[in-house]
């Protein structure tokens, strides 16, 4: 008999349409839905609701409508981010494919979306790229970060709080350490980029306090529209566009504006940033439940900081299982939950993450991530603490591989 319970904690991954969004949206599907660059009045309506949802965005950021731009979700604004910077850096630096690469900083713990495009452009040797190690509790240091500053180092790019172990990382005050760096070297250089996707439900977004020039934000992580995000791009700093054609948004992003996922978009950011602080302290209360509960297995661990982490974020490695056998055990008892990133979902390599951690290869193996979410319970919890004992035994029984706490 299918088991009736259907508790979600994978909300890092995905979360459910608000239907105070949806209700915003539905209008821009059917009745106003002529394109926004369109010089007719039908153009011009759907044109003013992309502006009023430009312009309460840049109100929560604390930035300029023309500092906004849309895109298609987290990845591409990484990527416009990204080579966005490169591209535009590179005249300026009079590099010509042989005398002075640009270099990167950046961190072993990003997101994919982050980390792919650099690597492969180290790989082809378009850049010199620096990956700093967090500290074991998954924070980066400050002083690594500026120790890392080179002369030709033209972009940073760390995000505000990590997808999969929750840790939030000190981006002010990696913000106030570069532009004392610029100011000292007399230079607009190192521009400094952080994915704030998982950051945007819970913490403050404000850009001129986090001294950020680019910030990523996507929709489907606040109960918004998926398939739509944003890059913020503040007024100075040089990017080039990576999709060329009709020129919108400002030329750095062409294509069609997806109305109803911008108007949802806007809308989504409003509520969250709202509701955050109360919502933060009634999930941080959830959190700690679920990790004292947890962790109360024998041969477990939390992964990040107990504290500096987002308040629905816990993730625990049990020795002696394989975390993708647990997370189907628990669907199977109806809790939805994962192994770390769902963007990284179809492979069967332990979390980038976790090893970044200093965890060997075989412990970090058996992590799983709990993210909470608006409909996350006290009851929820107390159904998974209760479940999880049974399936780490019987795991634990027929698993070939048995680890000592050292490995840790």
């Amino acid at each position: 008999m299918k088991n009736q319970k259907n508790i979600y904690l994978d909300n890092a991954a995905a979360t459910p349409l608000d239907p105070r969004v949806l209700k915003a949206m539905l209008p821009f599907f059917d009745k106003t839905y002529a394109n926004p660059s369109s010089l007719h009045s039908p153009g011009q309506a759907a044109n003013k609701a992309v502006m009023q949802a430009r312009k309460s965005i840049a109100s929560i950021l604390n930035g300029h409508a023309d500092e906004i731009i849309f895109t298609s979700g987290g990845t591409e604004s990484d990527n416009l981010a990204i080579r966005g910077v490169l591209e535009a850096a590179v005249p300026k630096l009079g590099w010509d494919g042989s005398t002075q690469v640009p270099h990167v900083v950046t961190t072993a713990i990003e997101h994919h979306a982050v980390l792919e495009p650099l690597m492969y452009l180290q790989k082809i040797g378009a850049i010199k790229l620096t990956i700093i190690k967090p500290k074991k509790d998954g924070v980066v240091s400050v002083q690594d970060v500026l120790d890392a500053i080179k002369h030709n180092t033209v972009l940073v790019s760390i995000m505000y709080a990590n997808n999969e172990i929750g840790t939030i990382q000190p981006i002010a005050e990696i913000g106030k350490v570069l532009l004392r760096w610029r100011k000292e070297n007399n230079t607009a250089l190192p521009y400094f980029h952080s994915d704030a996707c998982q950051a945007a439900g819970y913490l403050d977004l404000n850009v001129e306090k986090l001294h950020v020039d680019l910030l990523t934000l996507n929709a489907g992580k606040i109960y918004g529209p998926k398939g739509v995000g944003l890059l913020f791009v503040r007024r100075g700093t040089k990017l080039a566009p990576i999709t060329r054609g009709g020129g919108q948004e400002r030329g750095l992003r062409s294509g069609t504006e997806n109305t109803p996922g911008i108007v949802g978009m806007a809308k989504a950011l409003e509520l969250v940033q709202k509701d955050r602080e109360k919502e933060s302290k009634r999930l941080s209360l959830l959190r700690n439940r679920l990790i004292d509960g947890l962790l109360r297995l024998p041969k477990s661990r939390l992964n990040g900081d107990a504290d500096q982490r987002l308040p629905n974020n816990v993730n625990i490695s049990f020795l002696d299982i394989e975390g993708e056998a647990a997370m189907l055990y628990l669907d199977a008892k109806g809790i939805a939950c994962s192994t770390g990133s769902a963007c990284a979902s179809s492979s069967l390599d332990p979390s980038h993450v976790i090893l970044a951690l200093g965890m060997s290869y075989e412990a970090a193996h058996g992590s799983l991530r709990f993210t909470f979410g608006k409909s996350t319970t006290k009851s929820d919890v107390d159904y998974v603490v209760s479940v999880m004992p049974g399936i780490v035994e019987m795991l634990r029984k027929i698993s070939p591989v048995t680890l000592d706490m050292s490995r840790f």
